[in-house]
Formats: C-alpha cells, structure tokens, sequence
C-alpha cells in the first residue's frame, strides 16, 4: 500500500493572500498529520489567524500530543490570544501507524471521506475554536485500507457558485468525487478545484483550500518518500 496526499490552494479574487493555512508534520510515533486552518473573514488578517492555529497545533502533534488534543490547545490558545473575539476552523487529518487508523478531527467544514465506490460526508456538529469555552473537536477513526480517501476543504468550497444559484453541497461533492473513480491524491484535488473555479467564472468569492489523503494500492519498491511543493511567483 501506499500514502498520498496532496493540497491545492486559491485566494478569494482580488484579496492579497489566502487566510487559508496548510501545514503537515510527521508523528513522532509514526505516521503523518495534517492541519488546515481558515481564520476569520479574508484577507491578511485571517491568515494571521490560521498562521497562528496551524503553528501551534503543529507544534503539538510533532511533540507527540493526540489529534484531539491539540485540537482543544489550539482553541484555548486562540481563545486566550484573542480574547474569545475571533474564530477559527481547523481541521486535522492524520496517518497514524500506531493505531493504523486515518484519524480526522474537526472543527470546521465536513470531510469528504470516500470508501471504495461510495463514501461518505463526516458533517457531525462541531464550533469553530477561539470563541466558546470548552470547545472540542469532533473526531472519526477509520482503519486503513486501499480505497480509503479523506477530503478536507475550507468553506470557500461550499461558496462557490453561491452567486448565482449553483453551489454545491458537501454530498453532492462526494458524488462528484466518488464518481471520478480512484483518481491519484493530486489530480483529484485538481479536479476538484477546477470545477470549485468554474462554479464562480474564475473569480473565487472566498479562500478555497483542498486536502486530499488517501491509501492507494500501489507503494515504491524502496520505501521512498516524496514531497512536492508548487508556487507561483507573482
């Protein structure tokens, strides 16, 4: 078997930067995780924000601290920080070779988790952290195995096409998905974005961030590991 993953990002048209964060570390146990976090509104000060949350929750899980939480560290941390004035969402997909388990942790937008020819939408009810005490993430566990595939996404991807009537809903992006077949982790987060773009004529209406982790059938002969990272310099 195989790991991959992969993650595209877009700003909202015409803002100077994404406040969309991306992060990934590995597990001092073994395995992987990764944080992506969307602050407040858009623009520099949401990225101030999600900087803020994924540094701290990535400082955590790379110490050895559970999905869960640094999830909760992270919400009392903003919540301290900002004085319960500004929010965030913040959500954590994890390799994790302990349990063997693809953890997801959530407090924020679904997850989009596709198994075999089907899936299905991880949408139980959960705040955003920094704002009510005692927040907590809500957290699913799912045993590895070929086939097995998580999507995480900022809202932006919920508001594409808000404008004119043709959003989307996160089950309706399962379909999608789901219907695309068993896609590498990177050509199915292009996909997606491609079609979240064209929802809103090329000018997104918010920040649109897309991770993609998945179990994949077929692993390097030498045990390699590969990461790849693709920016455009204005």
């Amino acid at each position: 078997m195989e790991f991959q993953s992969a993650a595209v990002k877009v700003r909202k048209y015409a803002a100077e930067e994404s406040g969309d964060s991306i992060e990934m570390v590995e597990r001092p146990h073994g395995g992987l995780s990764f944080v992506l976090a969307d602050g407040q509104r858009s623009g520099r000060p949401a990225k101030i924000i999600s900087n803020l949350v994924a540094r701290k929750t990535i400082s955590l899980l790379g110490e050895g601290v559970r999905d869960g939480a640094a999830g909760r560290a992270a919400h009392d941390y903003l919540r301290t920080h900002r004085r319960g004035q500004v929010s965030a969402t913040l959500t954590i997909v994890s390799l994790d070779l302990v349990s063997h388990t693809l953890v997801v942790s959530r407090n924020g937008p679904p997850v989009l988790l596709l198994e075999g020819s089907g899936g299905r939408v991880l949408d139980g009810a959960c705040d955003p952290i920094g704002i009510r005490p005692g927040t907590k993430p809500m957290i699913v566990e799912v045993p590895l195995a070929v086939g097995l595939r998580a999507v995480a996404f900022s809202d932006g991807l919920l508001e594409a096409g808000v404008r004119t009537g043709a959003a989307l809903s996160a089950e309706a992006w399962l379909e999608l998905a789901a219907g695309w077949g068993m896609l590498p982790a990177e050509e199915l987060a292009e996909r997606l974005l491609a079609h979240a773009l064209a929802l809103d004529a090329g000018r997104p209406q918010d920040d649109i961030s897309i991770l993609v982790v998945g179990i994949y059938p077929v692993g390097d002969p030498n045990g390699a590991r590969r990461m790849a990272v693709r920016v455009p310099l204005a």
